[in-house]
């Protein structure tokens, strides 16, 4: 099962090293195909008062880190085309973010690093749009195996989301890899004003309804001590959490 887990965004080396550390253990005990994410920049925070990220330039410098300390493979989100070819010797992954999945110019870039490509479902598409997508990366030159799509929930009035299950046989029908983001489709949007709320508490129901689906991977936001982290915190796991989580998923998955 693949598992693509991380803090929200890279805060400090030390906070990296030590949820990387976690995952690797995690993976080694439930064997999971595991990718390091953290993201360099969040361009689309709800205030521009909120912390965005250390940037592309330091971002890479703890992928490297992160790589030769524990030999695990990264994926990251990219906001503008030319970082593509700027992440691609640093990477294993890129993903496009929810909101700009439909931006033809991103999926261009993704698909000429020659790495495989995670796209965010944006909150604003029905699953079987995802089609178009995937249409257009193959058109590019990416191999189905190389594509992941990944659902993270659908806007349902204002500061919410929810999660269509029948998005998950309507994606696979694409033939891309379906993966399911535990934690992202709990937020509530712009929930706290100036940054978003979260529902963490629900993340183990829709994880293991998600895994009850047959999805071919999971997307987790976890962190130390997600009350403290500078983004994204309100719809975290910590590492107890996910490692709860992770064992449930799994057991689900056993049985199918």
């Amino acid at each position: 099962m693949i598992l693509m887990a991380g803090p929200c965004v890279i805060e400090t080396d030390e906070t990296a090293l030590s949820t990387c550390d976690f995952l690797k253990n995690l993976a080694l005990k439930y064997n999971l195909d595991l990718y390091f994410k953290s993201s360099f920049d969040k361009a689309n925070r709800s205030s521009v008062d909120s912390y965005r990220g250390p940037g592309i330039e330091k971002g890479m410098e703890l992928f490297e880190k992160v790589k030769r300390k524990f030999d695990v493979k990264i994926i990251t989100d990219f906001h503008e085309p030319a970082q593509a070819a700027q992440l691609s010797g640093n990477v294993d992954m890129l993903q496009i973010p929810a909101f700009l999945c439909r931006q033809t110019d991103m999926l261009k870039a993704a698909s000429e690093s020659g790495l495989p490509v995670n796209v965010k479902k944006g909150q604003f598409l029905s699953p079987w749009d995802m089609a178009n997508i995937v249409q257009k990366l193959e058109s590019f030159g990416v191999k189905k195996r190389d594509i992941f799509l990944t659902e993270r929930g659908t806007s349902f009035g204002y500061n919410n989301l929810v999660v269509d299950f029948r998005s998950f046989p309507v994606m696979r029908d694409t033939g891309a890899n379906i993966i399911f983001d535990a934690t992202h489709s709990l937020q509530l949007p712009g929930g706290m004003g100036k940054s978003s709320g979260g529902q963490r508490e629900f993340v183990p129901y829709l994880a293991k309804a998600a895994a009850a689906c047959g999805v071919d991977g999971f997307f987790m936001e976890i962190h130390p001590e997600p009350y403290k982290a500078l983004c994204d915190g309100p719809n975290m796991l910590n590492f107890e959490s996910a490692e709860n989580v992770i064992k449930n998923i799994c057991l689900i998955r056993d049985v199918l």
